[in-house]
């Protein structure tokens, strides 16, 4: 297998929601193999298929006991506070201290079209919450306080004159011109 280049801020690409998967088969298995193998390359905990311009409701993650993917993932229901430094493969670099809910409840499927139901807490929901974000074309920046965002745009400017990554290349491999 290969990687892909991640996106980064302020990719356009990012910012646009995915679709649903409606047909697991070996195509999305191989996606979801590429994006392991980058988010683990890059090196992260996570990624979505829009980082790397797969616009596609899948994520994978690996919180340290192995890898793991999520298709068509659903936030149903969160409940409490927890504050917790996060960065993202997008945003390179950069961290913040980001306030999110603490406990997640996430639905979804696996590779085989079973049903993912479970319910996390602290960096396991964390983790949820930014890739979910991510597919829902919300960036990490977007969950900065006003006095964060004042603090880093001269980073975030910066990074808005760099012009977006072009991952096209390999893509028509997995899915043609789609």
């Amino acid at each position: 297998m290969s990687t892909m280049p991640i996106r980064t801020y302020p990719d356009p690409v990012l910012a646009q929601p995915t679709v649903e998967i409606t047909n697991i088969d070996g195509k999305i298995a191989q996606l979801a193999q590429v994006m392991l193998e980058t988010m683990y390359q890059a090196p992260g905990v996570g990624l979505a298929a829009n980082q790397i311009g797969i616009q596609k409701k899948i994520f994978v993650y690996d919180k340290g006991d192995g890898p793991n993917v999520v298709v068509n993932p659903v936030i149903v229901e969160t409940s409490g506070t927890w504050t917790y430094e996060e960065g993202c493969l997008s945003v390179p670099d950069l961290h913040w201290n980001i306030v999110r809910p603490n406990k997640v409840h996430l639905q979804g499927l696996d590779l085989d079209g079973n049903t993912i139901d479970v319910e996390v807490d602290e960096y396991h929901g964390r983790i949820f919450q930014h890739e979910t974000d991510h597919l829902n074309g919300i960036l990490l920046i977007e969950r900065l306080t006003e006095e964060q965002k004042e603090s880093t745009k001269k980073e975030l400017l910066r990074m808005r004159m760099t012009p977006p990554a072009n991952s096209r290349d390999g893509l028509h491999l997995l899915f043609g011109d789609e």
